[in-house]
């Protein structure tokens, strides 16, 4: 199964994951609503919705770029029905949209603090709201939110329960939607990276980490190996890239690394077992 003809909305898409999966439905003809805010160049940010709609019409994709903030209600709506009118239907949610900010709550202000859980929590469950009427007619329908597995241990919250919080309210959509909607056959999974990726949020947060990296294709890949199985059969499950290729036959994943050959560093979220299984793999590889 591949996503030609399918039509997919991303939030957050005019960059980083959000661009990389949007491009590797585009390699199968998949169409495309690129739904983010920035309309114009960004001194720190690279790309547009519609340098993004460019890239995806020459990997072979329909685009259409939308301006859209997700905490606006009205604005998500809009996109909803602009892309319906445009490719006919919606088959694929991918909740992308985020905000993080890695500070201790004496250094989160309420402004941070309520924008975090506004992008995560409530742009997830609002995108979600206004694309349900189009997936219950959709083909083999999937909501993909990108957040990580619910791994409620205080070490990941102590240092940032803010933005922990946000994160996680993000999951509890994948739980309660996947039951909810189970009956619709509309498939709700999270997915989440083993490793930290190279994308702007790192590069202006975090710029360290950037170098024990991998590209955001590593999510792309994953991305399309979830949302090209059943939807009746598999929803409710919260993913790691690299288990999700190593199911599908993968063993090599040295071409991800922004640094072949550099140690890679773990991102947030992600449970022990999880760590100590990649850990092996890491050292039968050496």
């Amino acid at each position: 199964m591949n996503l030609k003809g399918k039509t997919l909305f991303i939030t957050g898409a005019s960059r980083g994951i959000g661009l990389a999966i949007g491009l590797r439905a585009a390699r199968d003809g998949a169409n495309v609503a690129i739904a983010a805010k920035t309309a114009e160049p960004h001194p720190k940010l690279a790309g547009t919705i519609f340098t993004a709609a460019a890239e995806i019409e020459a990997a072979g994709g329909g685009a259409l770029p939308l301006v859209v903030d997700v905490r606006d209600e009205s604005a998500v709506e809009s996109a909803i029905a602009r892309t319906v009118e445009r490719f006919g239907g919606i088959d694929i949610l991918v909740n992308n949209a985020s905000a993080i900010s890695l500070s201790d709550t004496p250094h989160t202000d309420m402004k941070r603090y309520d924008l975090m859980h506004s992008i995560n929590t409530r742009g997830t469950f609002l995108c979600t709201k206004a694309a349900l009427p189009h997936l219950r007619k959709g083909n083999n329908p999937h909501v993909l939110n990108l957040a990580p597995p619910l791994d409620i241990q205080a070490k990941w919250f102590a240092p940032h329960v803010a933005y922990t919080i946000a994160k996680f309210g993000m999951s509890l959509c994948t739980l309660g939607h996947a039951e909810e909607f189970r009956a619709y056959g509309i498939a709700v999974n999270s997915l989440w990276p083993m490793t930290t990726i190279d994308t702007a949020a790192i590069r202006n947060i975090l710029p360290e980490m950037a170098q024990t990296s991998r590209n955001p294709s590593i999510m792309a890949d994953a991305a399309h190996a979830i949302l090209t199985k059943s939807s009746r059969d598999v929803t409710g499950q919260f993913f790691i890239d690299e288990e999700v290729l190593r199911a599908g036959g993968m063993v090599d994943f040295s071409g991800y690394a922004i640094h072949p050959g550099a140690k890679l560093t773990t991102d947030f979220f992600i449970p022990d077992d999880v760590v100590d299984r990649f850990q092996r793999s890491a050292m039968s590889l050496d």
